[in-house]
């Protein structure tokens, strides 16, 4: 919300050397976000001056320009270029002379053109910011004005004002006017504060017919509850908007388009009810509120035709829609320059239907913005009595007795509460005087029985609806710096979960072995859902998004591995070109044969119901935490004497298993086959019997999909998984001082058995006395016979409480070969 501070002043006493700052830290102070500030574009010397002589002189380009003398105050007038030709001698025009800036920013200078030295530019209201007409210079005699020449165009022109923009929450929608936010500084610095309600003169209207018929409200709401019009006749709708509500308008963000339309959006700002206009001439009857039929079809303002929807609540007069409630009018009776009798309309529609409705049609609107927030129904009558006075004074109407006036006059509801119950809350010791000041400062009417308050919220603040949002405004407008800060003290017993503990553990070891923690988003193609199934190929489908913020990306993960090979893809492209990538996220796995969908909620302060609660949840698919590996290019860079060692298998089984050792797991490897990962090249990570993980090297044809080298190792883990499988209190073994016995173990099984099996058998075989066991070869050529391969095993013995002899060592080893030889027939190789 752009709020420019002389329009501000109309409605609070403002400091005479009020400023930007002042103003954005008074609202600061009751809760308004700073967003920004808006000084003035235009620049001076910019004055009123009077054109003594025009002689066209046509150019060889085709063109035709004035040679001008303008009078602007000074002793001798000034010689002007100008190309425009909507003036004659004597018109009073809008001078910026040399030195001055016009938005942009223009600079002006004197210069040569033409054949000429034009010291300075007669201005056109497009070039000093006060619209987007640009069909000739702007004269003063078009806005009725005769000012004295060389006086400050700008100051005439409301050119000199500024303003400031507050984030506006969306309960309190009572801000987005002058009106509200006057009573908020008032709030801030107890400033006078002056109602511009109570300014408007009163008005009634009567025998125009409307209808609310809302039968069968959406959701069990009635879409209107108020709606005002009243009728002015003889307007001229194609005089022009003065200068100062232009400027006015401008500064609040919103551009001019015609009196009448001006007009209504002027009186929006400043009273926060949005309002419409309707060329009389063009309805058909009186006007009906209701709700769409199904297909039924309106061309709005913007010139498109929309298929409306039975949510959608409509006006409508006896021929059909005529606009969308609260969001925007329809185009045929739409107010021209032709347009003699204009019918306004003032009304009150329910926020959930204006703002879905908006979101439905991608129409947001300034009107649908306030509508959304809740508009005070008491304000209707004063707007389209305002809307009135401006019509009759600047567009030259005559008010009517014709309109109607139907307002929602119901009592809020009473809130009863204890006068001590802000200091429960909040921890401050609030007087007595403070609360009930405070509440009836923002407009509520307080009835005092001993410690209990009875408490009518005003009605433009229809988010005060308990006693806890009756304490936030205490809290708001006495000041937030009467809040103490105090450091909570953290229960004892209490801290990070174990799944959260191992989270951090796991990623600190990543960190650690060098990879790079990435966050990406969860969302995915449908391509890329279906190629990267994630650690359970045949799990179910992936969860699909109604709403996507990307009609391309409309799926939620199965697997973390898609956001990573993006990530690797852009590094690679911009030359970084070895890249080890990790991520702990979320995947979404539905189950199967899982209906998900969307369940009705209250709507309100409703608490849901325990059924809706369940199917809430029964609606959500299972989101366990992933970590999920990336590798690609040279895990040891080429350097003098050593080749480069580009990454592969092995080290994604690496990082599966400084995974598991961080939590405390016991991880198996075994070789399965995996669309997303190269045949051969796959493995399934197992504790126990239970699939954890997989890992290996993915496809060629998905890394040549991403522009990646053919070689790319990934590891994906079931982190809560395998958190759930490992121990709860890890054994930590005692230093051992005594030396170790270590010894090679080659067998030779067949091709067909498995090395990690193998490994396992060999690590039962040999017995307590094994404390480590590795294969370090896998060879199959001379000497092992066809069909055969050997695995060589290197072996580290060790006891706790003595030094070992090689004979204990072997015997050791022996029981290793034993346990292999029984499980595959393994043979030690000669």
């Amino acid at each position: 919300m752009r709020v420019p501070l002389r329009w501000l002043g109309e409605s609070v006493d403002l400091p005479d050397d009020v400023s930007l700052e002042h103003v954005h830290a008074a609202l600061v102070s009751v809760g308004f976000e700073e967003e920004a500030v808006h000084a003035a574009e235009l620049t001076g010397p910019v004055v009123v001056g009077r054109v003594l002589e025009r002689v066209p002189e046509p150019q060889k380009n085709g063109k035709t320009i004035n040679w001008c003398q303008v009078d602007v105050g000074d002793a001798e007038p000034r010689g002007i270029v100008c190309g425009a030709h909507n003036f004659d001698v004597g018109d009073l025009v809008v001078v910026t002379l040399p030195g001055a800036v016009l938005p942009g920013p223009f600079p002006i200078a004197a210069r040569k053109t033409y054949g000429h030295v034009s010291d300075g530019m007669i201005a056109s209201a497009r070039e000093l910011g006060l619209g987007d007409e640009h069909d000739g210079i702007l004269r003063f005699a078009d806005l009725g004005m005769e000012p004295p020449v060389g006086a400050d165009a700008i100051a005439l022109l409301g050119l000199d004002d500024a303003a400031v923009e507050i984030n506006v929450t969306p309960d309190r929608g009572y801000a987005m006017s002058m009106r509200g936010v006057a009573r908020e500084y008032a709030h801030a610095t107890g400033a006078t504060f002056s109602d511009p309600v109570d300014r408007v003169l009163p008005r009634t209207g009567d025998g125009f017919p409307v209808t609310i018929d809302d039968t069968a409200p959406i959701r069990g709401r009635v879409g209107a509850s108020t709606f005002v019009t009243r009728v002015v006749r003889g307007i001229d709708a194609s005089r022009p908007t003065p200068a100062w509500m232009v400027a006015r308008l401008s500064l609040a963000g919103v551009r001019s388009i015609s009196l009448p339309v001006d007009i209504t959006n002027y009186v929006m700002f400043e009273l926060g009810q949005p309002l419409h206009g309707y060329d009389l001439g063009t309805l058909q009857g009186g006007l009906t509120v209701r709700r769409a039929t199904a297909g039924e079809h309106l061309t709005t303002l913007d010139g498109v035709e929309r298929t409306l929807d039975a949510e959608d609540l409509v006006i409508a007069d006896d021929a059909g829609a005529v606009g969308l409630a609260g969001v925007m009018g329809g185009a045929r009776t739409e107010i021209t320059a032709a347009t003699t009798d204009v019918l306004i309309e003032a009304a009150g529609f329910d926020q959930v239907s204006i703002a879905r409705t908006a979101r439905r049609h991608k129409l947001p609107s300034e009107a649908s913005r306030r509508f959304e927030r809740g508009v005070d129904p008491l304000v209707a009558q004063a707007a389209a009595n305002r809307a009135v006075e401006l019509l009759v004074d600047l567009a030259g109407g005559a008010p009517d007795a014709l309109g109607s006036t139907l307002v929602d006059e119901s009592p809020r509801p009473t809130v009863t509460m204890r006068v001590d119950r802000a200091a429960a809350l909040i921890g401050v010791d609030y007087t007595d005087a403070e609360v009930l000041d405070t509440l009836r400062a923002i407009g509520a009417t307080v009835d005092v029985d001993g410690a209990l308050l009875a408490v009518t919220p005003p009605t433009w603040r229809p988010d005060l609806v308990d006693d806890v949002s009756l304490v936030e405004e205490i809290a708001r407008v006495v000041g937030y710096d009467r809040i103490p800060s105090v450091l909570p003290v953290a229960p004892p017993g209490r801290g990070l979960t174990r799944h959260q503990q191992a989270r951090r553990r796991v990623s600190a070891a990543l960190a650690a072995a060098g990879l790079t923690e990435v966050v990406t988003a969860p969302f995915v193609s449908a391509t890329t859902a279906a190629a990267y199934p994630g650690i359970d190929p045949a799990g179910g489908p992936s969860v699909v998004l109604a709403n996507a913020l990307d009609s391309a990306q409309d799926r939620l993960r199965r697997s973390g591995l898609p956001a990573l090979v993006d990530v690797a893809r852009r590094n690679v492209s911009r030359g970084l070109v070895d890249v080890a990538v990790y991520e702990t996220s979320r995947v979404f796995l539905p189950a199967p044969g899982v209906e998900l969908g969307t369940v009705d909620v209250p709507v309100g302060a409703q608490r849901p119901t325990p059924e809706t609660l369940a199917a809430l949840d029964a609606a959500l698919p299972s989101q366990p935490f992933h970590v999920s590996a990336l590798l690609v290019g040279n895990a040891v860079l080429k350097q003098p004497g050593t080749a480069a060692e580009p990454f592969g298998i092995a080290d994604a089984l690496d990082v599966a298993r400084i995974v598991a050792w961080a939590v405390g797991a016991e991880l198996t490897v075994a070789q399965t086959s995996h669309p997303s990962l190269h045949p051969g090249r796959a493995a399934s990570l197992l504790v126990g019997d239970t699939v954890v993980g997989v890992a290996g090297e993915l496809l060629p044809e998905r890394t040549a999909d991403a522009d990646l080298p053919r070689v790319v190792a990934v590891v994906e883990l079931d982190l809560d998984a395998l958190v759930a499988a490992a121990p709860e209190l890890v054994d930590v073994s005692a230093i051992v001082s005594y030396p170790a016995a270590t010894q090679d173990l080659s067998l030779v099984v067949d091709v067909s058995v498995p090395a990690g099996d193998v490994l396992t058998e060999v690590r039962a075989g040999a017995g307590d006395l094994l404390e480590y066991a590795r294969l370090v070869d896998d060879y199959r050529g001379a000497g092992v016979d066809e069909g055969q391969k050997s695995l060589t095993f290197a072996l580290r013995f060790r006891a706790t409480d003595r030094t070992l002899t090689a004979a204990e060592a072997s015997q050791a080893r022996d029981g290793a070969v034993r346990r292999a030889g029984e499980r595959f027939g393994a043979t030690l190789r000669d």
